[in-house]
């Protein structure tokens, strides 16, 4: 299997420089200029000059080299050797060349190894001559690159975000064609799409779509375009941009497979699953989520396997609580592989909110009753590492939507014999109201009072002055509801839960 193709009008110097290393005929095929073969990957070697087409296949950082390199066997070989990962044969190569010559290849190629390995760099300076020509587009843009993905020396710039933005709107403004500056937009608008920028990324986007674009570029912009909207989507999902999302990602995705990109193909169907999942198409997210497993294991990717796990347990949990408790279980498998990865020291984000889900389900997990005190065990054991990461203080949101979960599982739990679950559920309910005010969160304040409602006539008070404390609160909350949402379920909920609480005060005359 050929791993790179040059296609040249010097067949005979082409093939000597690449004789030259043992046996790397093997990995290099060499084809004359009218062979119609040619993809995005291949090397032109033509009227003396190396001709290095734009990498969009993201197997490298996105740096740009000279162009085009003069022709000889050491800019060749290279070249050849940094696109095989040979880094200390690319270095060598580079190397071979007189001391008065430029080092231009060298250092670009430095550059590169070092953003591969995430080796610490200084940042390009920026040029202060050449407008107009390609060296100087080059330069902006690796400078970009370099501040956008590199891990800077303590020397560097220390207003970062701002020069990264200025050396991507120069790289931009020079690119020498619509392609090249469609290169350049890929990462501003990816650097904008990262940071939360999504007005602006959408701008960068739409500026470098002209229809001038090679069909790669075109879809390389959608594959960062449709990440944007996705972004945007938010409850309650607009209807159009949710359908021209989910258009542009199938485009993507279908491209991606004309190229045989599998990675790239199983990061796209793990967005088309969350995508489906937003419409409701639990099904149709399901065999998306399960294509992208099946890619990152045979790929042998552990961590993005582990995502794939952690969003295919995300998607059968949420699916599970639309009414199919039958998929609490494949969730339960699904988390439980991706934990293999997202461990607390590793991912103590995810592994707290996997915890967090995993509490639910074993409250509610269908099982034999005589198993129920197990599930409940592991269930508030879940939950309370849950509580661990996601504390008051740093996670308010997460900490009250994780007291509530706690609370429902509480009132699910089989009976106790040395504590009262309701009690301890109105507990967990009122830790979640302190942060669920009225001012913040109405509607999440009020599901959680009805949460409490339900749960406070099952609690076991004994104490006259405790009852009447726990009936006077019950009474304030339930009228508190009318006040916090205008839907009319929400509302008759609580209606009913005051009915109730007067009917007990008539009984009690």
């Amino acid at each position: 299997m050929y791993y790179l193709t040059i296609q040249t009008d010097d067949i005979a110097s082409v093939t000597q420089a690449i004789h030259s290393e043992f046996r790397l005929d093997e990995l290099v095929e060499i084809s004359p200029l009218t062979d119609t073969r040619s993809d995005s990957g291949t090397i032109l070697v033509t009227e003396g000059t190396i001709q290095l087409p734009l990498d969009w296949s993201e197997t490298l950082p996105p740096i740009l080299l000279p162009h085009p390199l003069a022709f000889s066997p050491d800019n060749l070989l290279s070249f050849v050797f940094m696109r095989l990962d040979n880094w200390e044969k690319a270095y060598a190569y580079a190397r071979y060349r007189d001391a008065g010559r430029d080092r231009l290849l060298a250092d670009t190629i430095d550059l590169t190894n070092r953003l591969q390995s995430g080796v610490s760099l200084v940042a390009p300076v920026r040029p202060v001559n050449g407008v107009g020509t390609f060296e100087t587009y080059r330069r902006w843009h690796n400078r970009a690159v370099a501040l956008h993905y590199g891990n800077l020396e303590s020397s560097a710039n220390d207003d970062v975000a701002e020069a990264v933005v200025k050396a991507y709107k120069s790289a931009v403004e020079l690119a020498p064609n619509v392609d090249y500056q469609a290169y350049t937009a890929k990462q501003f608008a990816t650097l904008l799409l990262d940071t939360g920028q999504l007005t602006e990324a959408n701008h960068v986007l739409e500026q470098a779509s002209v229809s001038e674009l090679s069909d790669t570029a075109k879809h390389e912009l959608l594959a960062v375009q449709y990440a944007v909207w996705l972004q945007q989507l938010v409850v309650p999902y607009d209807t159009g941009l949710l359908e021209k999302t989910k258009t542009a990602l199938w485009q993507v995705l279908q491209y991606y497979e004309a190229q045989q990109r599998s990675i790239q193909v199983g990061l796209l169907l793990v967005d088309a699953a969350q995508v489906a999942t937003f419409a409701n198409s639990f099904s149709e997210a399901l065999g998306y989520i399960s294509r992208a497993v099946t890619i990152f294991d045979s790929e042998d990717m552990p961590e993005l396997l582990a995502n794939a796990q952690y969003r295919k347990g995300v998607l059968l949990y949420t699916w599970a609580q639309n009414g199919n408790p039958q998929f609490y279980r494949p969730a339960m498998e699904a988390y439980q592989q991706a934990l293999k990865v997202f461990t607390q020291e590793s991912a103590p984000g995810i592994f707290a909110e996997i915890q967090h889900h995993l509490g639910v389900i074993f409250a509610e997990i269908p099982d034999e009753v005589k198993k129920k005190s197990i599930w409940a065990a592991v269930s508030s054991s879940s939950f309370q590492q849950a509580l661990a990461y996601f504390t008051r203080e740093e996670f308010p949101y997460e900490y009250a939507t994780v007291c509530n979960h706690y609370a429902n599982a509480l009132t699910k739990y089989p009976l106790a014999r040395k504590s009262d679950n309701y009690a301890k559920a109105i507990g967990y309910y009122r830790d979640a109201l302190r942060v669920r005010t009225a001012e913040a969160y109405p509607y999440e304040r009020a599901l959680t009072i009805l949460n409490y409602l339900e749960a406070g006539w099952y609690v076991g008070e004994d104490d006259p002055q405790n009852q009447r404390a726990l009936f006077n609160d019950m009474v304030n909350k339930a009228n508190e509801v009318r006040s916090l949402v205008a839907d009319e379920a929400l509302i008759r909920d609580a209606d009913l839960h005051l009915e109730r609480l007067g009917e007990l005060v008539l009984s009690n005359e």
